[in-house]
């Protein structure tokens, strides 16, 4: 098979580098996934290292299937040992094989956020600590910030009596996870990371197997991952860094774009190949999206192109409230399907998720079916996390999390006040809440010990039952089927448990476990854990990856952060107001207006052929109406490229909106329609656009009072909200 047919020759240089670490800048839509695969496999075809020598890492599970899928496409090989994989679950499995050396049990569980936040909520009540003035959520950010900074407890640098609580709550959790023997998701990293910088041996044996190291999305990676990539590198193996700065939208995750140009100096890159042929979108898309983009200054610098044409021009509309926006939206979105265009091909993104109300009132009262993208997912679903906490007792007792999950659950008379009991007993003998049962005696002890003579006889006959079946007896015999057949609605949780013992049965063939399975080949690092051990892994690292539903042609609702790595023949980004796009936080944050930007830039170019941005004079957000100025990514716009559907927002009066006009269409539930508007005697109504001689545009969003004590409130933007005296103020309609 020829590798390099109809590549682009940027494309074809990326590919065929020489064994030097480089820098892909590459472009939404430019193929970079097809770079990445086809790098590894002509790598491999031209007998530059073997498939068992490559570690390429992702950001999703869904993104690290796809390569493998495509790698398998290309080249007779078994992908089933390659360490393709995102930066937790190659570490895990890292972790899995050398256990020992990480100081882990080998049956150690991964917690996910909830989990995670729920073992913290444990932590302050048992150490009588006020969660009011430590709310757990606070504590989780602290910690999981303090380990992606690569710190431990004693590391971080303690300010204030405050910051040091918070220092010791950290060093309190740590404990309770190695009791437990439990790691949240950024131990795995951090973890792995201390075993590789600590034992010289193991980070010379995987230096010396990782030759090359491949890194998708590198702009989203944060400092502790960067570390662990470098680890890896040791100073003579190349990393191939594939990302695009300019879509750098996770600094609130931790992601550092710096990174970037960090790895470019660090690692003296000589080859930075820019991947700028756009394979998705038209020319007028792209050419928004390019001038858009220029007006960041922290940026490496591309520009995309294609030879699809220039296609139609972005469309942009300006409704006078919220409830006119979703109006206007859903007949466009009728039009689209008069033209034969599927549901699924259109996108609806926001800034914020309050935006979605106004809008899904519209679609339902339409008819319109509609699914609001990265809603709740099938792993983090109630009544599987309950199953997945069985099954996590099964395999480790000594889970407490899981423990107090189900301990009571389906009710079986254990109170909160036994648990108290259990708790203190716990604690002074440094044992687990399910060793400590022992010691209860009483009614408590009683109920406490029919539930761990439930978990026991589990395990017992469980023994050796393929995965599929362990997963089957864990739901039927903790009384969970029994427990949703009494609830109203409980049909459709019973459905997603039987669902959860076909996810078993997939996993054991996808994974391969069997007598080919991984780990009969001899090396250590390739052996995998049991099947129920490797399944409750995975089940926590793809609780945060978007799994679509299947079944009816809908109308995708998402925002715009949830929209990366997606595409779509036709998209609305609705609500470019200044404050809410960009967001208003965004003014007063280092790199905050760029990031916005950034973030603009990608709600664009998720669209292939038709474009729509709207904005609204007025809009009902968290129970206020609120008159905003239009967007300033609105005039950063080029003007060939876009059409205004609306008379020009703003057209020779500066950031004003223009006059609204409803263009046909009838409003949804929304913000105040024009009969409520007040036409008040002193000139001045509330949503209109006025000028102030020191503060600028503005549109006015209070009035009180009357004659000379006659006051306004004016939203100046950049300025902020103001009120002004009239009688004194040089304040003119514009």
């Amino acid at each position: 098979m020829n590798l390099l047919q109809n590549l682009n020759e940027q494309q074809l240089a990326a590919v065929t580098l020489p064994n030097q670490s480089a820098l892909i800048l590459a472009g939404a839509g430019s193929g970079k996934t097809r770079v990445l695969t086809t790098r590894i496999a002509w790598l491999i075809q031209t007998g530059q290292l073997s498939p068992q020598s490559v570690l390429a890492v992702t950001f999703t599970n869904k993104a690290a299937k796809e390569m493998l899928a495509r790698l398998s496409a290309m080249l007779p090989i078994n992908t089933r040992g390659m360490w393709i994989g995102t930066f937790h679950g190659l570490c895990n499995r890292m972790l899995r094989a050398h256990h020992r050396e990480a100081g882990l049990p080998s049956t150690f569980q991964i917690l996910d956020s909830a989990d995670q936040l729920g073992a913290i909520k444990r932590l302050l009540k048992a150490n009588n600590i006020d969660d009011e003035r430590y709310p757990p959520r606070n504590v989780q950010q602290f910690i999981n910030g303090s380990k992606e900074a690569g710190l431990r407890a004693k590391d971080v640098e303690v300010n204030d009596d405050f910051n040091r609580r918070f220092v010791e709550l950290y060093t309190l959790y740590d404990a309770q996870c190695n009791r437990e023997g439990v790691c949240d998701f950024a131990e795995l990293l951090l973890r792995c990371h201390e075993l590789l910088d600590r034992n010289e041996i193991l980070r010379q044996h995987y230096q010396d197997r990782f030759r090359h190291i491949l890194v998708d999305e590198f702009q989203d990676t944060n400092r502790l991952q960067y570390a662990w990539l470098k680890q890896l590198a040791g100073g003579r193996n190349a990393i191939f860094a594939v990302g695009d700065d300019d879509q750098s939208i996770y600094a609130f995750r931790g992601a550092n774009v710096g990174n970037m140009s960090d790895f470019e100096r660090e690692f003296r890159v000589q080859n930075l190949i820019k991947l700028e042929q756009n394979y998705r979108s038209v020319g007028h898309i792209l050419n928004a999206a390019n001038a858009l983009i220029a007006n960041n200054a922290r940026r490496l610098g591309k520009e995309l192109w294609t030879d699809a044409g220039e296609g139609e021009p972005v469309r942009i509309y300006e409704a006078q409230t919220d409830g006119y926006e979703a109006a206007w939206l859903v007949d466009e979105v009728k039009g689209l399907i008069a033209e034969g265009r599927a549901r699924s091909e259109m996108a609806v993104l926001y800034r914020s998720n309050a935006q979605s109300r106004v809008i899904e009132h519209a679609l339902f009262n339409a008819g319109i079916p509609y699914r609001v993208y990265g809603g709740l997912r099938f792993f983090e679903r109630a009544e599987i996390k309950h199953a997945l906490a069985y099954l996590r007792l099964i395999e480790n007792p000594a889970d407490d999390t899981a423990f107090l999950r189900v301990v009571n659950f389906p009710p079986r008379g254990i109170g909160a006040r036994t648990l108290e009991q259990l708790a203190d007993a716990a604690r002074a003998t440094s044992a687990s809440l399910y060793a400590a049962v022992g010691g209860m005696t009483g009614k408590a002890g009683a109920n406490l010990g029919g539930f761990v003579k439930l978990i026991e006889s589990l395990r017992f006959e469980t023994v050796n039952l393929p995965l599929s079946e362990i997963v089957d007896a864990a739901i039927q015999r903790s009384g969970l089927i029994q427990h949703y057949q009494n609830e109203k609605e409980g049909q459709e949780r019973i459905e997603n448990l039987s669902e959860l013992v076909n996810a078993a049965a997939a996993f054991v063939q996808e994974e391969g476990y069997g007598a080919d399975a991984p780990g009969t080949q001899g090396e250590a690092e390739t052996a995998i854990p049991s099947p129920l051990a490797g399944f409750l892994s995975h089940a926590s690292l793809e609780a945060g990856d978007n799994q679509a539903e299947a079944g009816q042609d809908a109308l995708q609702l998402m925002t715009v952060h949830a929209a990366k790595g997606l595409e779509f023949f036709a998209v609305f980004v609705t609500g470019l107001e200044e404050g809410l796009f960009p967001h208003e936080n965004s003014l007063t944050e280092l790199d905050g207006l760029e990031e916005e930007r950034r973030l603009m830039y990608v709600a664009i170019t998720r669209a292939r052929r038709r474009l729509y941005v709207s904005l609204a004079q007025s809009r009902l957000l968290h129970g206020q109406t609120r008159y905003g100025l239009k967007s300033r990514f609105l005039d950063e716009l080029p003007e060939q490229a876009v059409k205004w559907l609306t008379p020009r927002a703003g057209a020779g009066t500066g950031g004003r909106f223009g006059q609204w006009h409803d263009a046909g269409v009838k409003p949804a539930a929304s913000a105040a329609s024009p009969a409520a508007r007040s036409q008040p005697t002193h000139g001045f109504r509330i949503g209109q656009s006025v000028r102030h001689s020191k503060f600028g545009d503005g549109v006015v969003v209070s009035l009180e009072g009357s004659g000379d004590d006659a006051r306004v409130q004016v939203n100046f933007g950049v300025h902020g909200v103001k009120w002004l005296l009239l009688a004194v103020a040089k304040l003119v309609a514009a």
